[in-house]
């Protein structure tokens, strides 16, 4: 049944964070930290104040640059580079994942709401690096972030991707409502399943999913 789904897939988009690493791997835990020492610093709030922000943010805007952006005129720019630099050690290749990705047939690509710069350094760490015939960060989105239908328009317009015939991982489920409304096949991938009418399946194990496309 998930075979016949995705059958006349030939583009497999993927999100990046807690989607192709696994959520123990705590990543974007400290990605939260520089964000709140961030907002912190340049609004001149203390810790308790701008971890709020960052989260009201998060939940208005889609992510806390966009929030800094409409609020506060912030420039993304300085943003994306001091809260993407942290370290990569609790992240470990998985060959398995690669393989299963590189037998995928048809066009590869990452897209996430973090920087592409970011989002290459992971890959090499995840042994994922050279997999992908595109990475796309929401610098290639106008610094509009997911789930906004217009930067997923930006981007795939960019791509020259076909909606119809693409699928969409995920693993935040409000990103996956403008993919299917475009026509796309929609995977959650976490732990937990949300059950909503925009996602077609849920998998807590990315690698076993792919592997059930018989691909």
């Amino acid at each position: 049944m998930v075979a016949q789904d995705f059958h006349h897939v030939t583009a497999w988009v993927f999100d990046l964070d807690n989607t192709l690493y696994p959520p123990s791997a705590r990543l974007f835990d400290h990605i939260e930290q520089r964000m709140t020492a961030w907002v912190s610093q340049t609004l001149g709030v203390d810790r308790a104040e701008a971890d709020r922000l960052r989260r009201h943010y998060w939940r208005t805007y889609g992510t806390t640059l966009a929030g800094l952006m409409a609020e506060h005129g912030a420039d993304p720019a300085p943003y994306l580079v001091d809260v993407h630099d942290i370290p990569m050690d609790a992240l470990i290749p998985d060959p398995v994942l690669a393989a299963r990705i590189r037998a995928l047939p048809g066009r590869r690509i990452v897209y996430t709401n973090g920087s592409a710069p970011y989002a290459e350094r992971v890959l090499a760490a995840r042994g994922l690096a050279g997999l992908f015939d595109a990475v796309y960060g929401v610098e290639h989105a106008g610094f509009r972030p997911k789930p906004d239908r217009s930067a997923f328009e930006t981007v795939f317009a960019r791509d020259g991707l076909t909606p119809a015939v693409a699928a969409m991982f995920e693993d935040d489920p409000r990103n996956l409502a403008a993919p299917h409304a475009m026509g796309m096949r929609t995977v959650h991938v976490a732990p937990e399943a949300e059950p909503a009418p925009h996602i077609h399946h849920h998998t807590d194990d990315l690698s076993g999913f792919l592997a059930r496309l018989g691909v």
